[in-house]
C-alpha cells in the first residue's frame, strides 16, 4: 500500500512513523509513505496557503486554489510497479464518518490513499464538494474521516491514527494474521471489545489467573473466551 500525506507540518510524523511495527512495515515494503509539504504549493513569495472566510469570521481557511494543485499533481503518477492505480482521498474532519473498524479494514483494501490534513478553521468547501467545469466532473475529496467528536489542531494526528490502523490489516505486518483476526472490534468478535488476556505469573500479589486457562481444554477455554467478550 501507498500513502501519501498532504500536511503543513511533515515533521510531526517522523517519531509515530518511523519507530516499531510501522518502521519495520516500510522497511519490508508493505507500506510505502510519502510526505508533501503544502507550502511548495503556496502561493506568491511568502508561500500562502491560507485566506480569511468570506462572510467574515474567526480564523483562516486553506485555500482551494493550493489544495487543488497539490492533489492533482499527486494523482498524476499513476502508474506504480507497472500497475495503472487511482488514488482514494481522504479529508480529516469533525463532519466526517468516525472511524471504525469496519471502514479500517476496508481502507486496507485500497491500493493507494491521500490523507489531506486541514488546519486552521478548514479547508474551502469547494474541495469537498468538486463540480462540474471544463466539460467535466471534478471530485478531489472521497470521504471526510472524523476520529471522534472532539477539536484538534490538525489532521495529522488522525492521519497518523488512520495510519497505524490500517497498517495493521496489511497482510504480513504484524506476522501473526490471528493478531488481527482476533483483536478488538473485528469481524470474528462481533465488533466487540476482546477477551481478557493473561501470562505468567499464575499468581501475583494474590491475583490468580483463571483456572480454566490453565486446564489445557481448548474447547473450554475457547467457550470461555467467547463467553467474556465484552
Amino acid at each position: 500500500m501507498r500513502i501519501d500525506i498532504i500536511t503543513l507540518f511533515p515533521a510531526m510524523f517522523q517519531g509515530p512513523l518511523t519507530e516499531s511495527i510501522l518502521k519495520r512495515a516500510q522497511d519490508e515494503e508493505k507500506l510505502e509513505i510519502v510526505f508533501h509539504d503544502l507550502r511548495q504549493f503556496g502561493l506568491g513569495k511568502y508561500h500562502q496557503v491560507d485566506d480569511s472566510p468570506y462572510g467574515g469570521g474567526a480564523g483562516m481557511l486553506m485555500r482551494a486554489d493550493v489544495i487543488v494543485p497539490a492533489l492533482e499533481k499527486i494523482a498524476e503518477r499513476k502508474m506504480h510497479k507497472g500497475k495503472s492505480k487511482k488514488p482514494y482521498t481522504i479529508y480529516f474532519s469533525p463532519r466526517g464518518k468516525k472511524l471504525k473498524q469496519a471502514k479500517v479494514e476496508k481502507l486496507a483494501k485500497k491500493e493507494w490513499l491521500i490523507l489531506l490534513c486541514g488546519h486552521y478553521e478548514g479547508i474551502d468547501q469547494r474541495v469537498i464538494d468538486g463540480g462540474w467545469f471544463d466539460g467535466a466532473h471534478h471530485k478531489w475529496i472521497d470521504e471526510e474521516i472524523s476520529i471522534g467528536d472532539y477539536v484538534l489542531t490538525g489532521g495529522e494526528l488522525p492521519a497518523m491514527v488512520l495510519i497505524d490502523a490500517v497498517a495493521r490489516q496489511i497482510p504480513g505486518v504484524l506476522g501473526k494474521e490471528a493478531s488481527v483476526h482476533e483483536e478488538s472490534f473485528s469481524a470474528s468478535l462481533g465488533r466487540k471489545k476482546e477477551y481478557p488476556h493473561f501470562t505468567r505469573p499464575e499468581e501475583f500479589r494474590g491475583l490468580k489467573v483463571p483456572d480454566i486457562l490453565l486446564s489445557g481444554h481448548h474447547g473450554e477455554i475457547e467457550k470461555w473466551r467467547k463467553e467474556n467478550v465484552k
